[in-house]
């Protein structure tokens, strides 16, 4: 009996530590209490850090002010919701932006710093309705308005800008992603009506993933096979590979129109919020004018034209469509900045061991915590000047039309977004562990960003298949160092070479004012030197032990020179 009432104080001691008596009769759930830890860092200006990196702070304060008065649109556990609550609690989301004055569209055709900034805010509200947005304004309508002429732009610019027409990106099917160029879609063109017959020949062409379509959309862009009857008369199809064509998938009463057969993906790893479907062409109509036709026409006698050959018309085509792997880069960004945030402030006030008579000493202060977070913090910071650049050099190209600018926009964001998004995909698995058990809580969050952000890795360009093509793009630029004449191009390289193995000016090393810090002229020839200079060990000579201490404090410099190279590679590439 004695045991017994002891185990009862102590239970009643327990529950005076975790919740007083007034919470305990109101609610079962803990509330947060004041940290006792001292709060007074950090030892910086921390506003005029936020000033110096964000360019456009009104921006931000807008948007987050926006959803502080709608806390109704913040929800507290993304995994409580079913797919049906989630896409109905974004497209919520998207309303109240658009109510409150924003126009998305115009954004994306004008101000690419402001629609892009805007997607790596968002990000942090909730992914779902970063993509859905990504869906509706740099897929649906970035195509139609890059890929369209005047005339498309006139007819659906403002429709699509207010959500009037949800609309779809129809690429992907189920037997090719990546490989768009074998897309089996296809578009015939009937001479007789004037219409583009659109048909799913098998199973494997069945348009999937495809965002917007389970329940929202109401035409897409469908991209498919363009056949014309043979000029000779003999009854065959010229096929002219893929192109592009507006295709009306409802009505008003969002019932699918007649040949249009749209299932639901179902339940996926995340992003529920974003309404995937499937779908399938039978027979469907469309005007000829539904071509999206900026790059080749096909005209009422079904002549087909083209200023470009097939190979230059089929890159035209996909780089008018980098903008969403800006995005992508950006809105995975996002994701980091607030894992990282949330984790080193968590670290700075989680308390573990100590000395035996004084405090706890914060997480953070250990050494093994440091490792893992600095170098993610200091990524951080370098992945954000990265991607500012990123949206300058894309902006510049989609101003000027240039086309080397055009093609190195095209290797940068392929290599960017595939670097940025495995990167925060790791980081995010980093940042839960350091939080510990916490970190496992739906409520902070790292679960959702997690299952949201693994898909960042896949569309818009499998990261394998990104970095192949920025390899190439590599190789020919290496290769193009030795055209010409052989004496003359060997020569050039090795006196590059040379240059960059000299030790640097004193007078210039040394010099520490924050501008030539910052300047990346001074930051690539300081990574060239590295690479002349640190050579490698020769296998068949055993070191001394000079070498082999030298090498021991090389260790991390390669690590981290390594980690330099895969995030800086593809930014620096026009200047080596």
């Amino acid at each position: 009996m004695a045991d017994n009432e002891i185990v009862d104080r102590r239970i009643v001691q327990l529950r005076k530590h975790l919740i007083s008596a007034p919470q305990a009769q109101q609610s079962t759930q803990l509330e947060a209490a004041p940290c006792a830890v001292n709060r007074s860092l950090p030892r910086f200006d921390a506003t005029f850090m936020e000033h110096y990196l964000d360019t456009d702070r009104g921006l931000k304060e807008e948007v987050y002010d926006l959803f502080k008065q709608h806390p109704e649109l913040l929800y507290a556990v993304e995994e409580g919701m079913t797919k049906e609550q989630h896409r109905e609690f974004v497209r919520k989301q998207l309303r109240v932006i658009l109510s409150s004055g924003y126009s998305p569209m115009s954004f994306f055709m004008k101000d690419y710093k402001k629609y892009f900034y805007m997607a790596e805010l968002l990000a942090l509200v909730d992914l779902s309705l970063t993509v859905k947005m990504g869906v509706q304004y740099s897929l649906w309508g970035g195509s139609v308005m890059n890929l369209g002429t005047e005339r498309h732009k006139k007819q659906y610019f403002d429709a699509i800008d207010k959500f009037k027409i949800p609309g779809c990106f129809c690429m992907t099917e189920l037997g090719h992603g990546s490989n768009v160029a074998a897309l089996q879609t296809e578009c015939v063109l009937d001479t007789t009506t004037d219409e583009w017959i659109v048909n799913t020949p098998d199973d494997s062409a069945i348009k999937w993933w495809i965002g917007n379509a389970a329940e929202d959309g109401k035409m897409g862009t469908v991209f498919a096979r363009l056949k014309v009857p043979a000029p000779d008369g003999s009854g065959a199809l010229d096929d002219h590979g893929v192109h592009a064509f507006i295709v009306p998938l409802r009505d008003e009463e969002s019932q699918c129109f007649p040949g249009v057969e749209i299932k639901d993906c179902g339940y996926k790893v995340g992003l529920q919020g974003v309404d995937n479907g499937a779908m399938r062409f039978t027979n469907v109509r469309i005007p000829r004018d539904n071509l999206l036709d900026r790059f080749a026409t096909v005209d009422r006698g079904g002549k087909y034209s083209s200023p470009y050959s097939p190979s230059r018309r089929f890159a035209a085509t996909l780089g008018e469509l980098t903008g969403g792997r800006v995005g992508l880069t950006c809105g995975s960004l996002g994701v980091l900045k607030g894992a990282v945030t949330i984790t080193v402030r968590y670290g700075a006030q989680r308390q573990q061991f100590g000395p035996a008579e004084g405090r706890e000493v914060a997480v953070l202060d250990y050494t093994s915590q440091q490792l893992k977070l600095m170098p993610m913090l200091a990524t951080c910071y370098a992945l954000h000047f990265t991607a500012a650049f990123l949206v300058e050099q894309y902006t510049q190209a989609k101003r000027t039309k240039e086309e080397e600018l055009v093609a190195d926009v095209h290797s940068l964001s392929a290599g960017l977004k595939a670097y940025t998004t495995q990167y925060t995909a790791q980081a995010l698995s980093i940042c839960r562990e350091c939080c510990g058990g916490h970190g496992y809580a739906a409520v902070n969050r790292f679960g959702a960003l997690r299952s949201d952000h693994d898909i960042f890795q896949t569309f818009e360009g499998d990261n394998t298949v990104l970095l192949q093509q920025v390899a190439a793009m590599l190789l020919k630029r290496y290769k193009e160092k030795f055209s010409g004449n052989p004496l003359g191009a060997t020569w050039g390289y090795l006196r590059q070479m040379a240059r960059d193995s000299l030790p640097p000016n004193p007078l210039v090393s040394h010099d520490t004012q924050p501008s030539h810090l910052r300047d990346p002229a001074f930051l690539v020839k300081t990574l060239r030197y590295e690479l002349v200079t640190l050579t490698p060990v020769n296998p068949l000579k055993p070191p001394s032990a000079k070498l082999r201490l030298y090498m021991g404090t090389r260790v991390l410099c390669y690590d981290l020179l390594a980690e330099l190279l895969r995030s800086c590679s593809v930014s620096i590439q026009g200047t080596l």
